[in-house]
């Protein structure tokens, strides 16, 4: 099995890359299923049910979030209309939605999905990640070998620890959130793969998908700057992960991709 993991979708552009590029992905990679980080579609922060109808056709199964997901008031309601999104599951348990699921691949494989938000330097309105992993992967570990998850967290430190401590259990831990694609992707000795960060879908002529003015203009004066998104020159980042039949990473491999 292939499976084929998508940065963090950052507003129109970004919608507009993976319509176009992810089918083809899938093809030319031979990729069975995919997941997409879709926490930044809607104008730079959060989901809309109206943003992901957009992506109908996308070939994209699952897609995850992390602290932005409730940025769009409305998507408090949709989530619940929409079971191929997940938000972290560590989060406060009355909070709608669901942070896993089962999903089936092209070739008919179940696919289990993860997705945590990390502790470190973020919002600290999260349960332990890495105690929401020994509770859910057990549970789906019981109906599918092939396990992704996606750790949605700023620090480098938490990710590499979550990856150490899942490898084995998971196909791959995959990082989102810094927008930045690190050139740490490894198969772990157990046979689980893992990437700090897969990187974005955004302006490659940008700050982390931000128009460029506001942000250099917030930093080299300190006075306060409202950050748009730019849908020109967009990138596509990805990384595509190759399993074995008992759901262990055989390799890995970073994607990128230019919308013409």
């Amino acid at each position: 099995m292939k499976i084929l993991f998508i940065g963090d979708i950052v507003g129109k552009g970004g919608r507009e890359a993976v319509a176009a590029l992810v089918p083809e992905l899938r093809r030319d990679l031979g990729c069975d299923f995919c997941v997409a980080n879709a926490e930044n579609m809607a104008g730079g922060g959060g989901i809309t049910r109206r943003c992901l109808a957009e992506l109908a056709a996308a070939k994209v199964d699952v897609f995850t979030s992390g602290d932005h997901v409730w940025d769009q008031r409305e998507f408090v309601e949709e989530i619940t209309r929409v079971p191929n999104v997940l938000r972290p599951a560590n989060v406060y348990p009355g909070q709608p939605g669901r942070g896993h699921g089962l999903f089936t691949a092209a070739d008919g494989s179940t696919v289990g999905v993860l997705c945590l938000l990390g502790r470190t330097f973020m919002n600290g309105l999260t349960d332990c990640p890495f105690q929401a992993a020994d509770r859910i992967v057990a549970e789906l570990r019981a109906q599918t070998p092939f396990i992704v998850v996606d750790i949605h967290a700023e620090a480098t430190s938490e990710k590499i620890a979550l990856g150490r401590y899942l490898d084995g259990r998971v196909s791959a831990v995959l990082g989102t959130h810094t927008h930045v694609p690190t050139a740490d992707e490894t198969v772990l000795p157990q046979g689980t793969a893992f990437q700090c960060d897969v990187g974005m879908v955004g302006s490659r002529e940008s700050v982390l998908g931000r128009d460029l003015e506001p942000v250099l203009q917030r930093f080299s004066t300190g006075m306060p700057a409202r950050f748009t998104v730019t849908d020109h020159h967009i990138r596509l980042q990805a990384t595509a992960v190759t399993l074995d039949a008992q759901g262990r990473a055989t390799a890995i491999e970073r994607i990128t991709r230019d919308l013409p």
